[in-house]
């Protein structure tokens, strides 16, 4: 739906924390734009930019006002919140 938050999730190929963000939202039933930093040095530093950390996973959630909350790790409480 159009006022459904946008989520992105930036991950690594071995973070079990970042499995763990996606079981959550698939459980959900929230769709999720995924970006894998591993390979790709820009999107590491656009991640870095965002979130001021180095560790996946990094959740956006994007409101529909374009406002943005930001969850590090595996923290559903916050992601919960965010997705309210």
């Amino acid at each position: 739906m159009a006022n459904d938050p946008r989520v992105t999730i930036y991950t690594t190929d071995d973070c079990a924390y970042c499995g763990m963000v996606k079981r959550y939202l698939g459980l959900k039933g929230l769709a999720y734009e995924e970006i894998n930093v591993q390979h790709d040095p820009e999107k590491r530093r656009e991640m870095i930019a965002i979130s001021g950390q180095m560790r996946v996973p990094v959740t956006v959630i994007t409101k529909a006002d374009g406002r943005q909350e930001i969850a590090i790790g595996y923290n559903v409480s916050k992601i919960s919140s965010a997705l309210g």
